[in-house]
């Protein structure tokens, strides 16, 4: 039995999912297992992880297991790799083009431990090279708006698997669940991981502020139509 398990599902990442999973084998704490759902990759992803794993030694190999699937997305990826563990007490759904602080599962995991009335605990990270320091958990904030990124440790017990009809902001969808279901957050006040920007792709984490005056852009578009996806679900 694991404290924390780790689910990374990964589509075409093969130019961050080594470095991912190297954050992850130098954490300072270190009681942890790791489920990677290779979601129909077309690129050398798989070839990566594989090369990875071999220069591990034998106890780390065994905290890691590669599951590979046609295609579905990233949510069904991430529930798919939440079947695969069992007897942890935390779970962490790290995206592979995520690099994570060397103490980010120590910490996090300090901090449920202190605080058993919250169900997760998130921090401020780097996107690219844009900072977002974020702020303590608030609901009514949480109602309005996307904040909380889904590299959150989350009790297992009351991770209310993803959604897998949403494409896009899947973490707000799964805390605004949380929420419903009066399970609160906790934020830990250091800047803990770094997402990527290595492969290009455009993703619902973020968008620049001064994109939001061009509602007629398809990204724009998208975007807004995603948030009004998710306020119609949520009755926001």
């Amino acid at each position: 039995m694991s404290t924390i398990g780790i689910i990374i599902p990964t589509y075409n990442n093969e130019k961050e999912i080594y470095q991912c999973l190297d954050s992850i084998f130098k954490q300072s704490f270190n009681d942890f297992e790791i489920v990677i759902v290779n979601d129909g990759s077309t690129d050398n992803t798989l070839n990566e992880i594989n090369k990875y794993i071999d220069q591990l030694d034998q106890v780390d190999k065994k905290k890691i297991k590669v599951i590979s699937q046609e295609n579905k997305g990233s949510n069904p990826a991430r529930n798919r790799g939440a079947k695969e563990i069992k007897n942890v007490k935390y779970v962490l759904f790290c995206d592979a083009d995520v690099t994570l602080n060397k103490n980010f599962l120590q910490l996090t995991n300090e901090v449920l431990e202190n605080h058993p009335e919250k169900s997760y605990c998130y921090t401020s990270f780097v996107y690219g090279y844009k900072k977002f320091k974020l702020y303590p958990f608030n609901a009514e904030k949480l109602k309005k708006m996307p904040y909380i990124n889904t590299q959150s440790l989350i009790r297992f017990d009351h991770f209310p698997g993803f959604d897998e009809n949403i494409k896009r902001l899947q973490d707000w969808d799964l805390f605004l669940t949380m929420l419903e279901q009066s399970h609160e957050g906790i934020w830990l006040d250091k800047v803990m991981f770094k997402i990527s920007t290595k492969s290009g792709k455009i993703s619902g984490k973020w968008l620049p502020s001064f994109m939001y005056k061009l509602p007629f852009l398809k990204t724009v578009k998208e975007y807004n139509k995603a948030v009004e996806i998710i306020k119609q679900k949520h009755h926001l």
